[in-house]
């Protein structure tokens, strides 16, 4: 029964010939369509009957197909309220407009449906008074951009309406200079190159996405070897886009996966684990660090160039294997 506080969303859509939702599974499409609503949600409505392909019942398994026409009305719950929750933050610099901070690995960035608590905005709310108002979505706010949960390293925050505004454009325009380190695994012998593949959501891994010739968003990776040791090259990369798992596709499709990463490399593969080189079992996550980041201030307009430290354990990594002397300068 819905109550007061319930909200009804009514989603039609049909699936067209050739398009990327053919053959996928109907509760991964329809996840997509109901934004916020998680899968497992999804799937129960289907179950009952409340999403139906065709005006017709089917299994959240049901392969889609040209001309499907998927309907419903789905009764969502409101979401929980975002709580301020007080966490340790290495912050590199923090001006009343902006703050630059140091993610570590494991933590996630905003709360979403199975992880509510204990995400970068629950310490943001904490520390930055006022911040639940930027940038108008309450599950976000102040996030200009994100990293994945595994991946370490510099990230901005806006503190102001008008430095979420400004610092938003500056990703969406490509004005904002991003340089990554990444261990990949495999010995490689050319020294740079330039990865221009498109990139989609993956036709059957939900989490993860894929190089989509076809229906992929455009996505431009630069990269310049630093070190190399035996199994393992390390990178750094310059993205020129901002697609979800950019790096990590982009490096599987050359055929090196990064190291430790569960979704595109080696270890998704229980076979394979017990072949791996040591630098690989030696890895708990894809080894992925947001190194460098710049862009002009929001307010003041000048130019701002900030470098964040290797997360501990990458660099003890880097350091074992003899692929890293700490030296902070650029390849590009």
């Amino acid at each position: 029964m819905c109550n007061n506080m319930d909200t009804v969303i009514e989603i039609k859509s049909e699936i067209k010939s050739g398009a990327g939702q053919v053959g996928q599974r109907l509760d991964t499409v329809a996840a997509r369509m109901a934004h916020g609503v998680s899968r497992g949600s999804v799937s129960a409505m289907i179950r009952s009957g409340d999403i139906r392909v065709n005006g017709v019942k089917k299994k959240p398994g049901y392969r889609m197909k040209p001309g499907d026409v998927i309907s419903g009305r789905l009764l969502i719950a409101p979401l929980p309220p975002v709580s301020a929750t007080p966490m340790s933050m290495d912050i590199i610099h923090e001006d009343p407009h902006i703050l630059v901070l140091n993610k570590p690995a494991g933590l996630v960035v905003h709360p979403a449906p199975g992880h509510w608590e204990d995400t970068l905005v629950n310490g943001l709310l904490a520390h930055c008074p006022g911040i639940d108002k930027v940038g108008g979505d309450g599950m976000r706010p102040g996030i200009v951009h994100r990293l994945d949960k595994d991946t370490s390293g510099i990230m901005v925050v806006a503190k102001t309406p008008g430095s979420h505004e400004f610092l938003k454009k500056a990703f969406k325009y490509r004005r904002m200079e991003k340089q990554y380190l990444a261990l990949v695994s495999g010995e490689m012998d050319e020294t740079s190159g330039t990865v221009t593949l498109p990139i989609g959501r993956h036709p059957v891994k939900r989490k993860c996405m894929a190089v989509d010739l076809s229906q992929g968003r455009p996505a431009i990776t630069l990269w310049r070897k630093r070190a190399r040791c035996k199994g393992a090259t390390l990178v750094e990369v310059a993205l020129k886009t901002g697609r979800t798992h950019q790096i990590r596709v982009h490096f599987k499709a050359l055929g090196y996966p990064l190291v430790g990463d569960g979704c595109y490399g080696q270890r998704r593969r229980k076979k394979t684990k017990k072949n791996m080189l040591p630098i690989e079992k030696a890895a708990s996550r894809q080894m992925l660090h947001a190194w460098r980041l710049g862009f002009r201030h929001p307010w003041s307009g000048r130019r701002m160039d900030f470098t964040a430290p290797l997360a501990p354990d990458m660099e003890a990594l880097l350091l074992s294997h003899g692929l890293w002397d700490g030296n902070g300068e650029s390849c590009f």
